[in-house]
């Protein structure tokens, strides 16, 4: 098996796999394959060895179906590439050396690898919207390759060093790193401050990558420019005007 990963801004993670070689992923990740390649969807694959452990994927984010991608020739090519601007970081994972990612972080792996929850919190969804926060587990034995969004920063933490991180920045984190969700302190900065109520509090020792585009700060960004419904004739405009002024607090704006 080879592996190369093509561009900058937007990279696409090329294979040459030898016969009988095979990649998962993910359902719906596929970008471009040759006719050497058989692909199969089921729930076995990623660590979901029957209901439970396809349940317990699901959890973390991921899809109930996986996709496995084999070379059926001598020599088959399959692509996967970006979502979003960013990078592509191949990781190897094994015994003692196992890894905490994002809800949409993994791209793909090799056979061996296991997908599952790894955290989950509402973070005050059910008051605030949205889908809480959630991480996955990354176990097994093999190569799994990360996608993760902008530029990317890495740091070795200390044994007992402490950074705290604004939630959607962590991309991934080696499995020796303590995480905790923290609240931002100050009851006005919490209302004022533009940056939350939450904080991802990381603290080592291990390796943590952080990601600087987060995907719920390019889609805040994107919404003004969404076609949005029509107001309705009564009090519409004066909401909007509102809705703006407590948004740009929010903001910090």
């Amino acid at each position: 098996m080879q592996s190369r990963i093509v561009g900058t801004t937007m990279p696409v993670l090329e294979f040459t796999l030898d016969a009988n070689e095979s990649i998962i992923s993910e359902a719906g990740e596929l970008s471009w394959m040759s006719s050497a390649i058989q692909l199969t969807t089921h729930t076995q694959m990623g660590g979901g060895g029957g209901l439970l452990g396809a349940l317990k994927r699901v959890a973390g984010g991921s899809t109930l179906f996986m996709t496995e991608y084999r070379s059926t020739a001598a020599a088959g090519e399959v692509a996967f590439a970006a979502k979003l601007p960013g990078h592509i970081v191949p990781v190897e994972v094994g015994a003692g050396r196992e890894f905490m990612i994002h809800r949409h972080g993994f791209l793909c792996g090799t056979p061996n690898i296991r997908i599952s929850v790894g955290f989950q919190q509402s973070l005050g969804a059910g008051v605030f919207g949205g889908d809480g926060f959630l991480l996955q587990h990354l176990s097994g034995e093999g190569t799994a390759w990360l996608e993760l969004s902008g530029e990317l920063v890495t740091r070795e933490l200390q044994a007992g060093e402490t950074l705290r991180v604004h939630p959607g920045h962590v991309g991934a984190f080696e499995s020796s790193v303590s995480f905790q969700i923290t609240t931002v302190p100050g009851i006005k900065n919490k209302l004022f401050g533009g940056d939350g109520l939450f904080l991802a509090a990381l603290t080592g020792p291990g390796k943590i990558w952080l990601q600087t585009l987060t995907i719920s700060r390019l889609a805040h960004e994107l919404a003004e420019y969404m076609p949005q419904p029509a107001e309705s004739m009564e009090g519409g405009a004066a909401g909007g005007v509102v809705g703006g002024i407590v948004g740009s607090l929010l903001r910090g704006q």
